[in-house]
């Protein structure tokens, strides 16, 4: 898989989260939006101001939380996330 050394390169490389990602819409990692019924399994990787940080299960799991299945908890669904998105922009 990946060493340690790049994934530490890939997270001090990275720029701050956007406003989808910190809402559980994308990808804490890649960007991919969770919106499309094309995305993949989205799974809990970390905690944010009270929030769900989400990536796509496998390897970018495991460049956010160090396991390709995340934390052992299950993502707010979909409709939730969209809908606390919409509260925190108005």
């Amino acid at each position: 898989m990946y060493s340690q050394d790049s994934i530490s390169g890939r997270r001090r490389g990275r720029p701050e989260p956007t406003a989808e990602m910190l809402s559980g819409l994308a990808c804490l990692i890649c960007g991919t939006d969770f919106r499309h019924a094309s995305a993949p399994e989205a799974v809990v990787v970390s905690h944010r101001d009270d929030g769900q940080l989400l990536a796509c299960h496998g390897t970018c799991a495991r460049m956010a939380s160090g396991s390709v299945d995340g934390l052992d908890e299950p993502p707010l669904p979909l409709a939730e996330r969209v809908r606390r998105h919409r509260a925190d922009g108005s």
